[in-house]
């Protein structure tokens, strides 16, 4: 009886002490699934996106991995990126194969709201945390998903802060207040019309124009010649970058120069420098540039000028942000488990390569918006002021002067 009692307790002391000093075995990496557009359409915006994730885990594991609680251990980052050729029924297609076969703890989108729109569905119905950038549209969010997040400036953001920034940057007599919208006919392109017109009359703006293209167009002629008809001096649009250019091109042609453009997407990609001075002195709003100076940022431009013998391009600071949000969210929840890391994600208080970040109950981020010009000797930044680096040129000059 003795023997028997001293075994038993032998065993039950066995497993405190195992409970006590040991850790369930570590997974060899943490996968991390991105879906991202690197053919079609959106494809120069996809290959931005590409590599500031890239970038981001390399530095992240160069320096040990990301240390999870659980298993007392640092793991490295496997990054399984898929490009979804600028389909949204291949981003959902590839957003399940990397739930049923890899059992990512967690989803990177890609570029171009259309995709995310797409995805964000699924990784809710997956229970997966996703985490989008180069993402304005605001519908999705309005969906009351629990697993979306996105630390990018949002169509509310691009509606007010645009006209706030003209009006410091002009006066009554060389303000353009006759605006001219091009509306996409999507989704994205509905609701940033929509807000435009109603903020225009806030700030002092009137749409004298409001004309929708389908995506693909390729002859903007009619919208053109009743944009200079109606004599708009302001012309808003988010075009994808395609239609952007010839649009743009067209504008060109026509001799229709607005004193001031808003090509939202079409303008982020370095395709745009095909227009050549054409495609000067419009404004772009990519969510960063490589100017804003926050932590890591030299670090990160030095790293890119020996990759691609430039600066880091607008959304590669965006999407590095997204893997240091993931990474922050993964020490602070001490697991891999995807509730908890949601949970974690929600709760970000940090500061990233674009600055401070937190997230809305609705899993926008509160972030800051800066918008930036192509000028004759590059592209740069114009807003926030405070990081500027040079002034937003206004009114541009005519296409025949340049």
């Amino acid at each position: 009886m003795k023997k028997k009692l001293l075994v038993i307790l032998l065993v039950a002391l066995s497993l405190v002490l195992a409970g006590c000093g040991g850790t369930a075995e570590a997974p060899e990496t943490i996968k991390v699934g991105a879906v991202v557009p690197l053919s079609g359409p959106f494809a120069g915006g996809g290959a931005q996106v590409q590599r500031g994730y890239e970038m981001a885990v390399a530095s992240i594991n160069e320096a040990g991995g990301v240390f999870v609680e659980e298993f007392d251990a640092q793991i490295p980052l496997e990054l399984i990126l898929l490009d979804d050729e600028s389909d949204p029924n291949t981003t959902v297609a590839h957003l399940e194969s990397l739930n049923s076969d890899e059992q990512v703890v967690a989803y990177l989108g890609g570029f171009g709201s259309s995709l995310h729109a797409a995805a964000a569905a699924i990784a809710e119905k997956n229970q997966i945390p996703y985490i989008g950038v180069a993402f304005a549209l605001q519908g999705p969010h309005n969906e009351g998903y629990e697993y979306l997040f996105s630390p990018f400036p949002k169509s509310p953001d691009l509606s007010d802060s645009l006209f706030e920034m003209v009006t410091a940057y002009t006066t009554e007599e060389n303000r353009p207040t006759r605006v001219a919208i091009f509306q996409e006919a999507t989704d994205w392109g509905v609701e940033m019309g929509t807000l435009w017109q109603e903020s225009a009359p806030k700030y002092g703006y009137e749409v004298v124009v409001y004309e929708e293209y389908a995506p693909g167009t390729t002859d903007y002629t009619d919208l053109i010649l009743k944009a200079q008809e109606a004599d708009a001096n302001m012309v808003l649009a988010l075009p994808t970058p395609p239609d952007g250019i010839a649009l743009y091109r067209q504008m060109g042609e026509l001799g229709y120069t607005p004193d001031f453009s808003f090509m939202v997407r079409a303008a982020d990609v370095p395709t745009w420098r095909d227009l050549g001075t054409v495609g000067d002195y419009v404004v772009l709003a990519p969510g960063w540039h490589n100017a804003m100076t926050y932590p890591g940022v030299d670090e990160l431009n030095a790293a890119h000028v020996e990759m691609m013998d430039r600066p880091a391009d607008p959304m590669v600071g965006p999407a590095y942000s997204a893997i240091q949000i993931l990474v922050d969210a993964i020490e602070r929840a001490g697991t891999l488990d995807r509730q908890a890391l949601r949970d974690a994600i929600a709760e970000t208080d940090m500061t990233a390569m674009i600055g401070p970040v937190t997230f809305r109950e609705d899993g926008t981020g509160v972030v800051v918006t800066p918008y930036l010009q192509y000028q004759p000797d590059g592209i740069q930044l114009v807003w926030p002021m405070e990081f500027a680096t040079a002034d937003l040129i206004i009114p541009a000059p005519p296409f025949a002067e340049r």
